[in-house]
């Protein structure tokens, strides 16, 4: 459903609670307040405009730190009342230099939080940079300097070589197979997205956009 500004309930204060994620991971990254003039400008250039609180002005994030971030999405919750903005950061969202705002854990957060795996996006998106910088500075003895040393036909033949072997590993019903397959798999997809210079963000973006539309 399109929702337009007018239709946000906004406080008494004519702020609205914006919650901003990472696009790629969905780590939160900051909690800010925005306006309709802020929400406006936000729409209009595809960076965060927030409303400053404590200056009483509006507020382009990164304009001095350079930690800008791109929006991907904007939507609204249920009651109209707060927004949730998915962006590509170009920095740490923390003026303390940490990724999110959201870095000092409660002291007595439940204890499983510390044996939980990373999340899918964050461990990609670190495959991503690995794998870009790998193409850029070219190691020798590194598969994945070789794998681009090869060039794309190889890169090809290798998705194509684990995709046979994630398939065969499902057959079989072997978890841990299908598991390791499925890795190799993925690793060598992004190592065709860099190669043919595609980031992760445009497939996070075209994913956003199947589940929007019911696909």
């Amino acid at each position: 459903m399109k929702i337009a500004i007018s239709e946000i309930k906004f406080d008494e204060r004519g702020l609205a609670p914006a919650i901003v994620q990472d696009a790629n991971t969905l780590e939160v990254l900051m909690l800010a307040y925005v306006n309709a003039r802020s929400l406006q400008r936000t729409l209009e250039t595809n960076e965060t405009w927030f409303w400053s609180r404590s200056r009483a002005s509006l507020w382009h994030k990164g304009e001095t730190s350079g930690n800008k971030q791109r929006v991907v999405d904007v939507s609204m919750d249920c009651d109209y009342d707060a927004i949730r903005i998915l962006v590509v950061p170009e920095g740490p969202a923390c003026h303390t230099g940490a990724q999110s705002c959201f870095h000092n854990e409660l002291q007595d957060a439940p204890a499983s939080k510390q044996n939980a795996p990373p999340e899918l996006g964050a461990t990609l998106a670190g495959l991503y940079k690995l794998i870009e910088s790998r193409k850029r500075e070219k190691p020798e003895g590194s598969y994945t300097s070789y794998l681009f040393a090869e060039g794309l036909d190889k890169i090809l033949k290798k998705v194509g070589e684990e995709a046979t072997e994630t398939i065969v590993a499902a057959k079989n019903e072997d978890p841990d197979a299908l598991v390791r397959e499925a890795s190799d798999l993925l690793y060598h997809l992004v190592v065709l997205l860099v190669e043919r210079g595609l980031t992760l963000d445009q497939v996070s973006v075209e994913l956003n956009s199947r589940r929007k539309s019911g696909k």
